[in-house]
């Protein structure tokens, strides 16, 4: 396809009634979700979580959010360098997500102690990271569920994304009563796209799913689906479905319009809530990108663009944390 050469992607769908559609859930294979899963476990995260989109942590403001148990306080540096904190003042504990942010330090509101990113001896900041859409911090020595991360790193594992300069990113967040691994294994059972979200997916196949015991190289779901647009029009694409660590999954655009565009899953657990179940943040980043021409006019507008694009994800949260949210249900009977 000439990217040069305006082309509408909206293509005209032969979609079957819902009732209608070929059943999946033969080619649906527990064991090759669960193998999948069990691989994405495996994978060292060196130690990194996501904490929040990087939009949410503004200059001049404090921002506050439990991580595996632990209370955080991130800020920016009056350079707006990223800074990750425990979030109890080491005073008197006050809770440093209230606090105000002066000189590029908190201030407690408290009684006034003013703690910077060098720390004190019993308040020391945890590195972090901010890669341009997602903010991150790395807590050493956490522990989980399914073991600890492995050695920490200097950055967290990042997969395919497109250059910052030429996409839009929008982020969208949700809090379900479930683990990680409950919402990796959402997007790792691709089969139940149409079914699922019949309102955002038509024509779904499922082109090549990894074996239990597949080589390093062929961990990956091959999708061939179109986005819809309506009850008749959408825009097909192939995708693929990779971990590259064992709280993401990265959806990337292969073939079709948006080619090289990403959607990013990340699941960060927080802590139990009152019910004593668990609470998980997903975390979902869309990074969206076309070589068309007319993509540097979409960029100009993103503004308005990523309320919808975090929208879009939001609608196919509140079905997919309900499959999430079941699977945690069902597992620990």
């Amino acid at each position: 396809m000439n990217a040069d050469r305006p082309v509408n992607p909206l293509r005209r769908l032969r979609r079957p009634a819902w009732t209608d559609q070929d059943p999946t859930w033969r080619e649906c294979r527990p064991a090759v979700i669960s193998a999948a899963l069990a691989r994405a476990l495996a994978r060292p995260s060196g130690g990194w979580f996501v904490l929040a989109a990087s939009r949410e942590i503004r200059p001049g403001k404090a921002f506050g959010r439990v991580v595996a148990g632990r209370e955080l306080v991130a800020w920016r540096g009056r350079d707006g360098v990223l800074h990750v904190g425990p979030g109890a003042c080491p005073h008197l504990g006050a809770p440093l997500c209230d606090a105000a942010v002066h000189g590029g330090r908190l201030v407690c509101r408290w009684h006034g102690l003013a703690l910077g990113p060098e720390g004190r001896p019993n308040w020391r900041t945890h590195p972090a990271h901010d890669d341009g859409v997602l903010a991150w911090v790395r807590l050493d020595g956490a522990r989980l569920a399914a073991g600890d991360d492995g050695p920490p790193t200097d950055a967290p594992v990042l997969g395919p994304r497109p250059p910052a300069g030429v996409a839009v990113a929008a982020v969208a967040t949700m809090v379900g009563r479930c683990e990680p691994e409950d919402v990796l294994a959402n997007r790792l059972d691709p089969w139940h796209g149409a079914w699922f979200h019949p309102y955002a997916f038509a024509n779904l196949r499922v082109l090549s799913a990894p074996a239990v015991d597949c080589d390093p190289v062929e961990d990956r779901f091959l999708v061939e689906v179109a986005y819809t647009v309506g009850r008749r029009l959408g825009v097909p694409v192939v995708a693929e479905f990779t971990c590259p660590d064992p709280r993401t999954i990265t959806m990337e655009i292969l073939d079709g319009d948006g080619a090289g565009s990403v959607v990013e899953t990340h699941a960060t657990p927080l802590r139990p809530g009152p019910d004593g179940l668990p609470r998980t943040a997903v975390i979902e980043a869309a990074v969206a990108y076309s070589p068309r021409p007319g993509f540097a006019h979409v960029r100009r507008v993103g503004g308005l663009l990523r309320p919808l694009m975090a929208s879009a994800a939001r609608r196919l949260w509140r079905d997919d944390l309900a499959y999430a949210e079941r699977r945690y249900a069902v597992r620990t009977r």
